[in-house]
């Protein structure tokens, strides 16, 4: 592997490392463990996590909060230029957001098979009507970002049996 292409890796990693913190924050909260960070020139401009039960709202995505967080610091819309990381495979309402607020590149840890929208179900970012290129790295922390999900989950059904 390249010097470049080990160093691109490692920041990868670096910065799912800190939307997998965010998922973990998640899940201490019984909410669905995702987790997202929104990065540009280094910086994070936005964190987000999920929070459809604490807020009540179908939206409350950990991608959607990330992006409406970066926006407000960049007090923009356009995130041109930034990338976004989130520990799991956006469904289609967050591959739309992605999109619409011109997300350069995409950085996801685990698929979902079930709802995702990027690689998985669908193929959203390909051929969008926006003509606007996203770059795609997925798989990066998976195993990380599954577990977490799988845990989750399992501890859930557990509950639910008494």
């Amino acid at each position: 592997m390249s010097e470049n292409l080990l160093d691109g890796f490692r920041s990868h990693e670096h910065w799912l490392r800190e939307a997998l913190r965010e998922a973990e924050l998640a899940a201490a909260a019984g909410e669905v463990p995702v987790g997202a960070v929104v990065v540009r020139d280094g910086q994070i401009l936005g964190r987000g996590r999920n929070q459809v039960e604490q807020l009540q709202d179908a939206t409350a995505h950990a991608e959607i909060l990330a992006l409406g967080a970066a926006s407000d610091r960049a007090q923009s819309w356009r995130l041109d230029g930034a990338t976004l990381y989130v520990t799991l495979e956006p469904c289609t309402m967050c591959a739309g957001a992605l999109l619409l607020a011109r997300i350069q590149t995409l950085v996801f840890g685990a698929v979902d098979p079930r709802a995702g929208a990027v690689v998985s179900c669908a193929r959203l970012l390909q051929g969008n009507p926006y003509r606007q290129a996203v770059e795609v790295v997925g798989g990066i922390l998976a195993p990380q970002c599954s577990e977490l999900l799988q845990s989750f989950f399992q501890r859930r059904r557990r509950d639910a049996q008494g």
